[in-house]
């Protein structure tokens, strides 16, 4: 895994750590593998608000459609870095 998908899985969990105000995690600490909705408990709302930090933090387009795929944090980060290479 390159660094750049690593830094991204970490800014990703300090976002959702940050928007969530999940306590006692530090991104370190945050298994990007984790199911969002079905392990952290992240409803549809929390995800279209983090969805809507990560656009403007990357300067991506995500597609409400795409919601229900930003499952983990770990795909999130491909998702993102994909959309990015995309655009160049």
């Amino acid at each position: 895994m390159s660094n750049d998908t690593n830094a991204t899985i970490t800014r990703i969990a300090e976002i959702i750590i940050d928007e969530l105000k999940l306590e006692d995690v530090t991104p370190a600490s945050f298994d990007p593998d984790l199911d969002l909705v079905d392990e952290v408990g992240v409803d549809s709302m929390d995800l279209a608000t983090i969805a809507l930090v990560l656009r403007d933090e990357y300067s991506i387009r995500i597609d409400e459609d795409d919601y229900p795929k930003l499952t983990t944090v770990r795909f999130i980060a491909e998702y993102i870095i994909d959309k990015q290479n995309s655009s160049e």
